[in-house]
This record gives C-alpha cells, structure tokens and sequence, in this order.
C-alpha cells in the first residue's frame, strides 16, 4: 500500500531494505500493540474497581463460640450491634448486614460447591456506605468496634487497592518504557536502512546534485519511501496483533468462576491501537529525512 505516489530519481524500489524494512516494523507495531493494549486494560480493571471500592468499607463479624444454635444467634446478636454503631456514626451514609445465603453466595466462585458450609458457623459481614466527600477517622472506627462488638473486624479496601494501584502503575510504566524501547529500536533500523540506501545510490546522489538537486529533495524522496515502508509494516504488524489479542480475550472471557475482572479495553485503546501504523510510518519517514540530511550535510 503506498501512500506517496510522486516520481523518483533514485531507484528505490529494488533496495534490500525494501524487503526487510517491513516485516521489522511489523514486528515493532505488533510488540507495542501488545503492549499498550496490556496498559489500557490493566487501567480501565484499576478504574473499574477505584470506582466500585471507593467510599465503601467491609466489617467482618466473627461466629460467636458456643453450640450452633446459640452461636448463630450471639452472632446475629453482633451483627445487630454493630449496624448500629456503624449508623450512628458520623460519615457512615449507609449499614447493612449481608445473610448467611449471600456469604454462601460470595464464596461459591472461590470454593465451587458450598453445600458442605451451610451447617458451618460462617463470619457475617456487613456492607458500609462512607461519604467520601468526609473524613472518617477509620483507625478510631476500628477501635469502637472492637470494644463494643466482640469478634468485629474493619476492612478498609482503599488500603489494599492502593497497593494495587502502585502495582498498576509500575507495570504500566515498564510496558511504556518497553514501546519507547521498541521505538528507538525502529528508528535505528530506519537509519541503517537509510545509510544503506546513501551509499548504493551514492553515484546518482552526486549526479543530482550536479544538475542542482537540493538535499531536501533528495531526502524527500527517502522519506516518502521509509513512509510507505512503514505503513505497509504496521498495517501487517496490526493485523498481527489483532488476532492475538482477541484471542487472548475470548480465553479470558471462558474463564469460570468469576475470577477475572472484565479485561476489556477502553474505546480510546482501540483508537490507539489503529493509529499505530501511521505513527510508526511518521516515525519511520522523520527518521529517515534527518538522517539523510545530516548524512549529505557531512558530504563534501
């Protein structure tokens, strides 16, 4: 597919590079698809939960000791109590305890078959509502609850999501760093591909130039070869990586059990995906215009 169409006086197309420029950008586009669509997902999953666990905390009751009957009871007991402290209590928008059923229900995706848990005495739990729009000293929370209900525990999910959004965002810098990587790669395959180019049509450089041939022709058409090389190598390596990702995709769609997030992509990470060829064409063209310019800049 060639974008430019303008006539040449260097015969480029019968070059070596011609055959090998291509399928090195194709694996370049390819990698960084890859791995920006592994950036994009990891951040719309970060997203996604950030925006499900914030201002929402989980108290743990534990099973009161005692025979089942009366254990179930104390526990109900507790988690009565401690509803309503955590009501009372200024910041709280919402308490509410979650059954027996819905434990059972929460753990299936973990455990498979619960039947065997149902005459099990279980931790109760209970789903609070904070306004995140105000500060709820959760350490002293933890404390009252722990004085007042015997058993109770308070979870704090922003602790464990922080932690998992500095994860995210090393990841995501290392799969940047590995497309800037990539790029430079690309760049430097252009300009050996370039110098090369120089030097077989050394001869008809010196002819043009005879005839009054500026440097910025010359390297135009350099530049609109390399665009075009480019262009078809990462339109190949786009849909190289198109079936691969959604491959990887549906195997993460027939996972069971609800283990995995949703791992879809964001529409702007699709966008982003299609442009790669025509970035890694413009990269290509740059790179091989300055290249020749400095190059012929440095002939006497």
């Amino acid at each position: 597919m060639l974008f430019f169409r303008r006539r040449s006086d260097l015969p480029l197309k019968d070059d070596a590079t011609s055959r090998f420029l291509p399928w090195l950008v194709a694996l370049m586009t390819f990698l960084s698809a890859v791995s920006l669509a592994g950036v994009f997902v990891l951040g719309g999953v970060i997203e996604r939960w950030d925006r499900d666990v914030s201002g929402t905390l989980t108290v743990q009751v534990a099973p009161a000791p005692g025979n089942a009957v009366d254990s179930e009871v104390r526990t109900r007991e507790r988690v009565e109590a401690a509803v309503r402290l955590l009501r009372s209590t200024p910041g709280v928008l919402s308490a509410h305890s979650i059954d027996k059923t819905r434990t059972l229900q929460l753990l299936e995706p973990w455990l498979g078959d619960t039947a065997l848990l149902q005459d099990l005495p279980l931790p109760l739990l209970i789903d609070v509502t904070v306004d995140p729009s105000k500060r709820v000293d959760l350490d002293a929370l933890s404390e009252t609850l722990k004085a007042s209900v015997p058993g109770a525990t308070l979870d704090d999910h922003r602790v464990w999501l922080s932690r998992l959004v500095n994860l995210s965002r090393t990841v995501e810098m290392l799969a940047l760093s590995v497309v800037l990587m990539i790029g430079g790669v690309t760049s430097a395959t252009v300009i050996y591909a370039t110098r090369t180019g120089l030097a077989v049509h050394q001869e008809v450089i010196n002819v043009l130039h005879m005839i009054g041939a500026q440097d910025s022709y010359i390297a135009r058409q350099f530049a609109e070869r390399a665009f075009n090389l480019g262009l078809a190598g990462g339109l190949l390596g786009l849909a190289l990586a198109a079936p691969a990702l959604g491959m990887v995709g549906w195997a993460a769609r027939r996972l069971e059990g609800g283990l995995l997030p949703d791992l879809s992509m964001p529409w702007t990470g699709w966008v982003m995906l299609l442009v790669l060829p025509w970035i890694a064409a413009l990269l290509a063209m740059v790179t091989a215009r300055f290249t020749v310019l400095r190059s012929l800049a440095r002939m006497p």
